[in-house]
């Protein structure tokens, strides 16, 4: 918030990945999720002084920046998403050293079971595909999730709970195990 260079790149090195998967995981499209991380970043960079740490943690308010900026895509986009492949995924699990260590016929089957998560999370209506991403992929706790969405934890819950049910029941359909 001073302007501190070293500060900023420690904090988009910090966030990068956490954003980009949330933008992924909302869009099933490497490419629009690295130019949505990117646009993340800048209204961040032109927002940084709006954040007021009384009012919760920089990780919420980042993802409630990243949300709205994925709403306001979403709208300016409303065609059906087309899922990319995973494999868009593998540079960046690579340098992180995820996929040195996996067999390649494991690396394959996840990568199988990735797309498919993938492409039955874009059936997921955006409520309850949110919910479920914020939860499950994001690990968030349900009290930031209620703030990041601006909802009561009530609400939160009850769409994390009908987004797994479908979710399950979508799988299931594909006859995979659950």
């Amino acid at each position: 918030m001073r302007g501190e260079e070293t500060a900023w790149e420690d904090l988009v090195r910090l966030h990068t990945r956490r954003v980009y998967g949330l933008c992924y995981r909302f869009t099933g499209s490497g490419s629009e999720a690295q130019d949505l991380t990117q646009e993340v970043f800048l209204r961040v960079f032109r927002t940084l002084k709006t954040f007021r740490s009384t009012e919760g943690s920089f990780g919420t308010w980042l993802a409630r920046v990243s949300r709205n900026l994925l709403i306001d895509h979403y709208r300016r986009t409303r065609q059906e998403r087309v899922t990319d492949s995973i494999e868009e995924q593998l540079p960046m699990m690579e340098e992180t050293g995820g996929a040195a260590a996996v067999r390649p016929d494991h690396a394959y089957a996840g990568r199988e079971a990735s797309e498919i998560l993938q492409a039955t999370l874009q059936k997921l209506s955006p409520d309850l595909r949110e919910a479920v991403i914020l939860r499950d992929l994001q690990e968030m706790e349900y009290r930031e999730i209620a703030d990041v969405l601006q909802i009561p934890e009530g609400t939160v819950k009850s769409r994390i709970n009908r987004g797994r049910v479908e979710l399950t029941r979508l799988l299931r359909k594909q006859k995979l195990a659950v």
